[in-house]
């Protein structure tokens, strides 16, 4: 039976946690859940954690409605719940990292700051095959789909297994009952949303997040899911980029 990790960035007692692990359970995966136990939004694929006598902090944490699997709370990010379970943590290390279902879109080349992103991509590192699933739930959602987000990461897995392991991707799913299709596509130069500084003071700083005014470029991630399209992206492991220097090439 295949091991799955199921894990996310929003915390252990996110519904987008529960509806993919409940997903992947009846799909006849072993599951095993290991989430911050608290908001970790934006850690990228950070190893901080919050330690004491150099320790990291886990504790069970039974989830409604997944009788039977093991879960647990760590006071980490998701990118060190991925590392710490590939070592043995939580169990036999997972064969599968499912990231999520986050809320809100990812997507972009924003995604490098996305820790449902960082959690899929240290397990790709450490040879699992992974996937990063966001709900685009826009910014005053009334309803969200979280099945519907789950459904499709739990649909695509397959595909993504006959690919060799380690390989990773990110999907975004329309937070609507169905979408039109599924489209692989490339990422926008940066997303949806943009970061900005609204106040600036000798003692502190504020930020705010709010929406890109451009229109998507055509053939994205962000154009597709606009759409109404469900999307998928391949993701490359960081690799080094040759620069063309001329061996023995001094410095100076």
């Amino acid at each position: 039976m295949t091991r799955v990790l199921v894990t996310n960035d929003d915390g252990i007692a996110a519904p987008g946690l529960h509806a993919l692990a409940r997903a992947a359970l009846e799909a006849g995966f072993e599951v095993t859940v290991a989430a911050p136990a608290a908001q970790s939004s934006g850690s990228s694929a950070s190893i901080m954690a919050e330690e004491q006598d150099g320790r990291i902090a886990v504790e069970r944490r039974p989830l409604e409605g997944l009788d039977g699997v093991a879960s647990f709370a760590v006071h980490a990010g998701p990118g060190l719940i991925a590392l710490i379970a590939a070592h043995g943590a939580f169990g036999e290390p997972a064969q599968v990292v499912l990231s999520g279902v986050n809320h809100g879109a990812n997507v972009g080349r924003a995604i490098l700051h996305s820790g449902t992103v960082g959690a899929a991509l240290t397990g790709g590192l450490n040879g699992a095959w992974g996937i990063a699933v966001s709900l685009d739930v826009g910014m005053r959602p009334e309803v969200f789909h979280w099945d519907t987000a789950a459904a499709a990461a739990i649909g695509l897995l397959p595909r993504v297994m006959e690919r060799p392991a380690g390989t990773v991707v990110n999907l975004n799913v329309p937070n609507t009952a169905s979408s039109r299709g599924i489209r692989e596509a490339t990422l926008a130069p940066f997303g949806i949303v943009q970061t900005t500084l609204t106040e600036r003071e000798e003692q502190h700083i504020r930020l705010a997040v709010e929406d890109l005014p451009n229109t998507p470029e055509p053939g994205t991630d962000a154009f597709f899911l606009a759409e109404g399209w469900t999307t998928v992206s391949g993701l490359d492991p960081v690799s080094h980029l040759p620069l063309g220097l001329a061996d023995g090439q001094s410095d100076s």
